[in-house]
């Protein structure tokens, strides 16, 4: 299921919000924080992907370019988890920049759960441009739970160091998700707006 909340008010900033493995759009703070949004007079689309039957890299980036015409220099790009590896390949193949990328519980490689590494391993095999990505984002901010049951610390300094920008460590978030009780997500939502 995909859906795209709007508001017809002229000229409009855009969110793309993006889920992780086994994930939905309606779930953990994906859709609080699209309506967050749209009641400010974004245009918010939350993609389904498939997973995790169908998951892959070529078969999101394809998901994800039914929503080309959203991305412009106005436009900002959630990933969540294994999405973080889709929005950077995303912003690598762009012609024009976007404002801004924000990356929760992002990582690079295998995670040492099978279930998961056998369906994420396409979104790493062939490396990332880190410059060209650096040139068609012009603001990235990558978030990371001190207490992820999946992804240590240094997973997420990996990619903040690759993009030049520091880390946010939140305190007792986890995974960012419903089970760590993410329902809501203020800070990214503050952080969002502090950009516009």
């Amino acid at each position: 299921m995909t859906y795209a909340l709007s508001r017809n008010s002229g000229p409009m900033a855009s969110a793309i919000i993006c889920h992780g493995a086994y994930g939905k759009p309606g779930e953990n703070w994906y859709g609080w924080l699209g309506k967050e949004l749209e009641r400010r007079g974004w245009k918010v689309c939350v993609p389904s992907f498939p997973t995790p039957e169908g998951q892959s890299l070529r078969n999101w980036l394809n998901v994800l370019e039914g929503y080309d015409a959203h991305l412009g220099r106005d436009a900002i790009i959630v990933g969540h988890s294994i999405s973080c590896a889709l929005v950077l390949k995303k912003i690598e193949s762009l012609d024009v920049p976007i404002k801004a990328a924000f990356l929760v519980a992002s990582f690079l490689g295998d995670v040492g759960i099978e279930k998961f590494d056998r369906i994420n391993r396409s979104f790493f095999e062939k490396g990332f441009d880190w410059e060209k990505i650096k040139s068609n984002c012009g603001h990235f901010e990558v978030f990371h739970g001190d207490d992820d049951p999946y992804l240590p610390l240094s997973r997420g300094r990996e990619v903040a160091g690759n993009l030049g920008v520091g880390l946010k460590i939140v305190i007792g978030a986890g995974h960012f998700n419903e089970s760590a009780g993410f329902t809501k997500f203020p800070l990214l939502l503050g952080r969002i707006k502090s950009v516009f």
